[in-house]
């Protein structure tokens, strides 16, 4: 790919929305689960107008209003959807939602994951109630093929779907539950993959490094590996920079990965391949 196709910020079309080199031309890409503009999804919605997109995000309850206020922060201001991905209300009227502001998605970027930090992460894995156990599987693995299902009747004849994970092939500090619904969510994915492959949609998952976000804050003792993120990753690593991970996401939404399904790719500065 030519350098040129990555149009930034300081092109003087980065506010009209208007990237005849990007590489999402033309797509129409829902962004699921915006909060603040230090998300994953918010830094992926942003890079995703640069390369041409028309974007729209979502958001539930009360996190809606923060949503709703963070959007005009884009370089163009994108309709803001209700969507509770545990709501099945929520997912049948998904569709007309979509319809009222584009004509159909080519793709679908899940950008959702929940679990409550007071019991089941912080160290107590064995004490894990059942219910709590449940509900961060339901909002951060089945989600990903709830919202999937009910995006299918906008992505004909196919697209791309993205999810986020955080390596799920090791057991980290505090991550207990959450780390065994990341690993349901890499499952699904790959099921996905098999089963909308034929449909000629493409399911892959982002496994970031450490980021310095709302859900990273959230997960007891994350402080513990930061220090050695940075020094352990070959290509270095910056906490609070999220470009790369949204660059990537953006580049698995375009036409770039025709046949990549199936698939974690990292963008962890090489982190998850290095030794002790």
């Amino acid at each position: 790919m030519a350098a040129s196709a990555w149009v930034t910020d300081s092109s003087s079309n980065s506010k009209k929305g208007t990237h005849p080199m990007g590489i999402l031309q033309g797509k129409r890409i829902l962004v699921a689960g915006v909060t603040l503009d230090t998300s994953i999804g918010f830094a992926t919605a942003k890079v995703a107008q640069e390369q041409g997109a028309t974007v729209l995000i979502s958001n539930f309850g009360r996190a809606l209003n923060i949503t709703k206020r963070i959007a005009s922060r884009l370089p163009v201001t994108p309709p803001v959807l209700e969507l509770d991905v545990t709501d099945d209300d929520h997912l049948a009227r998904l569709a007309d939602s979509v319809r009222e502001h584009v004509d159909g998605l080519d793709g679908v970027v899940h950008s959702i994951a929940y679990g409550n930090p007071r019991t089941i992460l912080g160290g107590n894995f064995l004490e894990g109630p059942w219910p709590d156990v449940a509900q961060a599987v339901h909002v951060s693995a089945y989600s990903l093929a709830s919202l999937t299902k009910a995006c299918l009747p906008l992505m004909q004849p196919g697209g791309s779907i993205v999810g986020m994970t955080f390596d799920a092939s090791v057991a980290w500090p505090g991550y207990d539950w959450m780390g065994f619904a990341k690993g349901a969510l890499e499952s699904c994915n790959r099921y996905l993959a098999r089963d909308l492959g034929p449909q000629g949609i493409r399911c892959n998952l982002v496994s970031a490094g450490a980021l310095n976000t709302l859900a990273a804050k959230a997960i007891p003792g994350f402080e513990l590996f930061e220090d050695e993120w940075v020094k352990r990753a070959p290509l270095g690593w910056d906490l609070d920079d999220l470009e790369p991970t949204a660059r990537t996401v953006v580049a698995l939404l375009s036409d770039f990965f025709p046949k990549t399904t199936g698939e974690i790719v990292h963008v962890d500065g090489g982190y998850h391949a290095m030794g002790a």
